[in-house]
């Protein structure tokens, strides 16, 4: 391209994104012009810009991050597809980094409960105080107020309460909660005339903590105008310094028949340098964290009839076959994993690390660290939330417009609740501990979960939402459910830029 007509290309693509709203910092403008040559940015921008308006926070700029993740998500999408052995040696970068692999938290050592009513109470208690102390750290939440103060209020007063929402009643009119706080309760009313109100108590959860903003009604009676979630704030994520990768991945699945062992023994020789094009195996050089968000092995006893879908009917040996595969991993790559509804530990949340008892394999493995569902965790300054998922059943069945297919705008709802778990008593099982670990309230930069077999990913207030899909394919259970899964599909993502990288390794075999 002659340089006039790369000129003329980024004063179209700047004036795009001028006429869309947005501002354009001086990175951005270097970068257009870096890459005019290379590609086609009018259409790099239009695509960023889709992506910019679909955020439910819009920035003021189109920066340079925004259009680099732009260009190397369209680069892989081309390229990654049919890797070919390369040709060049094969040199890990990351063997020369050393780890920067911090535990924040763990809930391993925190779970004491003992199932009594008194714990069950001081549960919901612990819920309460902490996610009301999140509340009020918002400027639109710090005069709120009790349940008994609203109730003293003058008829038709306004007042903000904190409370707790313990049943939910729709009707044409409007939505009815029950709402209660440490001391008192009352019925607040959602009305369908006020379409803003509406559509946020639709999307209210159960047993979730909320400030509401309410007209004082007769006895105890509140109207609601309006409703602020403890949500997260919008911040700059923390980056690495160094420019190293870590692969997400979930629900392996090992000892099932649809565990897909080709394709991830596949995926361990491209982490090897043995396949794939030279720049994937660039990028292969540079992964440094490899972190698992549980269901290591399908395991045994889960759901019934999974005798008929075993192709491993012992659970040591499941656990076992599956240290045989992760040891082929590159030594160099620490590996990270929690437990999923699948593993050898509790069923309820919060779930200590997979029992060593039944994974002695996976603990005798020198760059493994096991730990519990949840955890959070520092990668070279990058902290991730590690969580399995299993809430986002009951999520998305509960509330409106979610779906299997977008597990990250689930996830997205449990940013806003501050909770990973936050309706009890559905299909996920909650422990009642004296403290409520379920709590979000280490803000992290990436949120990573699985579970519901849906690669997917998006960017929420700052923090990367990755739901890293899975290794196992269609099961009957989900044919009959009409979920179709994406397996085989892993998200790289660079920790210098935040920036991820799908890679499907179903289409390469």
């Amino acid at each position: 391209m002659l340089e006039h007509e790369r000129n003329a290309s980024v004063r179209r693509a700047i004036s795009l994104i001028i006429q869309a709203g947005y501002q354009v910092d001086s990175g951005a403008f270097e970068f257009l012009k870096e890459i005019s040559e290379k590609m086609d940015i009018i259409s790099l921008v239009k695509k960023a810009i889709d992506d910019v308006n679909a955020l439910p926070e819009k920035p003021l700029l189109i920066t340079r991050e925004i259009l680099e993740r732009k260009a190397e998500t369209s680069e892989k999408k081309s390229a990654i597809t049919y890797p070919v052995s390369g040709k060049t040696s094969f040199e890990p970068y990351a063997k020369n980094i050393d780890p920067d692999l911090k535990v924040i938290s763990d809930s391993t050592s925190k779970i004491s409960a003992t199932g009594s009513l008194e714990d069950c109470i001081e549960y919901f208690r612990s819920r309460f105080m902490k996610i009301s102390r999140i509340i009020r750290n918002r400027i639109d939440a710090k005069d709120a107020g009790s349940l008994a103060d609203a109730l003293k209020a003058p008829e038709s007063s306004k007042v903000k309460v904190i409370c707790m929402i313990t049943e939910k009643r729709e009707t044409k009119r409007g939505i009815f909660f029950k709402v209660e706080d440490l001391e008192d309760q009352a019925i607040a009313f959602a009305p369908a005339e006020n379409p803003n109100v509406y559509s946020k108590a639709q999307k209210t959860l159960l047993d979730e903590v909320v400030c509401l903003s309410v007209l004082r009604g007769k006895r105890n009676f509140l109207i609601i105008d309006d409703i602020i979630l403890p949500d997260v704030p919008l911040r700059k994520p923390n980056k690495s310094s160094v420019p190293i990768c870590a692969a997400l991945l979930s629900d392996l699945h090992v000892g099932s028949k649809m565990f897909m062992e080709k394709e991830f023994r596949y995926f361990i020789r491209w982490l090897r340098g043995e396949v794939g094009r030279d720049n994937l195996r660039e990028m292969a050089s540079r992964i440094k964290y490899l972190v698992i968000a549980g269901d290591i092995v399908d395991g045994v006893g889960i759901y019934p009839q999974q005798l008929e879908e075993l192709e491993i009917t012992d659970l040591y040996e499941q656990y076992k076959r599956a240290a045989e595969i992760i040891e082929m991993i590159p030594d160099y790559i620490e590996i990270v994993i929690i437990p999923g509804n699948h593993d050898a530990t509790r069923r309820a949340l919060p779930q200590p690390a997979i029992l060593r008892e039944y994974a002695e394999p996976l603990y005798e493995l020198g760059n493994i660290h096991l730990l519990g569902d949840p955890s959070v965790i520092s990668l070279h300054g990058v902290h991730l939330l590690l969580s399995h998922g299993r809430s986002l059943d009951d999520v998305i069945s509960s509330a409106p417009n979610m779906s299997f297919q977008a597990p990250d705008e689930a996830m997205k709802l449990l940013l806003q609740c501050r909770h990973l778990a936050p309706i009890y008593g559905m299909r996920t099982l909650i422990a009642s501990e004296r403290t409520d670990h379920l709590v979000i309230e280490h803000i992290p930069d990436i949120f990573h979960a699985g579970h519901v077999h849906m690669m997917k990913y998006s960017v929420y207030r700052g923090i990367l939402v990755v739901n890293s899909g899975a290794w196992q394919k269609q099961t009957e259970y989900q044919r009959e459910m009409g979920h179709i899964p994406n397996p085989g599909i892993i998200p790289i993502v660079d920790l210098q830029t935040l920036s991820v990288f799908p890679i499907d390794f179903t289409s390469t075999i």
